[in-house]
Formats: C-alpha cells, sequence, structure tokens
C-alpha cells in the first residue's frame, strides 16, 4: 500500500486536531507515533476505523476511533476519516444491512428496505432492538478483523512488488530474465521499463 497514495487522501492533521469532539485528549493528538505511515500503524487504524463504524452515531465514533488509535498506537487521521463513511448519507443502508445481518443470525422476520426507511430516524434507531444490535457487533467485529488482515496483506504484496521492480531497475532484456523469473514478473519488470522510458521521454 504507497505511503504517497494514503497521503494524498488523508485528511489535514490541523483538521483532526481540530475537531471539537477530541480537545478533551489535549497534547495526546500531538503524539508522532499518532501521525506515522507503516504497515503496523495502518493497519490497526483500519481495524479501529471500520470497528468503529458501527459504534454509536457521530461525533462518537470519532471520539472512539481516536481513543483506541492512541491506545493501540495506530495512525490517528486514519482511524478517525474511516469512521466517516458512516454519514448522514449513508446510516440508511449501512443501519439497515446491520439490522439484516441480525435478524438472520437470529432467524426472524426483517423488514424490507422501504418499510425500515420509514421507521428509520437516528434518535430511534436503538427501538430497532436485539437483531439491529447483533447485526451492528458481527459488522464491527468482521470489519475489523478484515480491514487489519487485509491491509497487512495488500502492504506486504505492495513492498514485494517495489522489490521485484527494484531488482530489475538495472537490468537488461535478456533471455536469462526470461526463463529464470515467472511470467508474471517478467510482464512487471516489463511494464515497470516501458514507464520508466515514458517518463524519461517527458
Amino acid at each position: 500500500m504507497p505511503k504517497k497514495l494514503l497521503k494524498r487522501y488523508l485528511p489535514d492533521p490541523k483538521k483532526i486536531k481540530e475537531i471539537k469532539a477530541l480537545e478533551f485528549l489535549g497534547d495526546k493528538l500531538h503524539s508522532p507515533n499518532l501521525w506515522h505511515l507503516n504497515r503496523h500503524s495502518v493497519a490497526r487504524a483500519f481495524a479501529i476505523g471500520f470497528w468503529a463504524m458501527y459504534t454509536p452515531p457521530l461525533p462518537w465514533q470519532q471520539v472512539i476511533a481516536a481513543v483506541l488509535a492512541i491506545y493501540f498506537n495506530a495512525n490517528l487521521p486514519i482511524a478517525v476519516a474511516l469512521v466517516w463513511i458512516t454519514n448522514p448519507l449513508t446510516w440508511l443502508p449501512m443501519y439497515y444491512l446491520a439490522y439484516k445481518v441480525g435478524t438472520l443470525a437470529m432467524g426472524m422476520d426483517s423488514f424490507g428496505f422501504d418499510q425500515f426507511s420509514e421507521l428509520f430516524s437516528i434518535e430511534k434507531v436503538l427501538e430497532l432492538g436485539a437483531p439491529f444490535l447483533l447485526g451492528c457487533f458481527i459488522l464491527m467485529n468482521l470489519g475489523g478483523v478484515l480491514g487489519y488482515f487485509g491491509v497487512q496483506c495488500l502492504w506486504r504484496r505492495s513492498v514485494r512488488h517495489q522489490l521485484e521492480l527494484r531488482k530489475f531497475r538495472d537490468a537488461e532484456l535478456n533471455t536469462r530474465i526470461m526463463v529464470s523469473e515467472s511470467y508474471a514478473t517478467y510482464l512487471k519488470f516489463l511494464e515497470h521499463r516501458y514507464n520508466s522510458r515514458k517518463k524519461g521521454g517527458e
């Protein structure tokens, strides 16, 4: 998972530090460990963000994500930004999914989406009861696990890819490479050489 890509889409640190709901954290927000981009801190941040998405609505989600990021030494901006996936535009489908998962897990009948949307409001969401809460609990933990191991897998894959490109950076096209390396690796080499020459031509 390239750091440049993450940095491009990360929220401005100043905006994170200016969130009023996080003011109670004080100087803890300025800890440099919370702003590092490495495999472990990013993986933990994705786990926390995806887990906190199905906790009580904003601003509590931001608070929960920030506190957990500090406790687990995760990347704070990523953890907090991911909970913004749950917002007034996405509440309805996301909470319906949680409700549906809960009813399936409990073997209960459920409302259709149209009925659910008529009954739903953020103030009355807890009145949906056990199926909704169970669905949120299931999706919280599933999201946390998938977020953590998904990032770990993608990051390792990206590192392997970069090492392969580095190995071929100064290599010449020859039959030895074609025979000794896998077809997929050789295609990466060709792509890398093509992109390098294209940039050089510009």
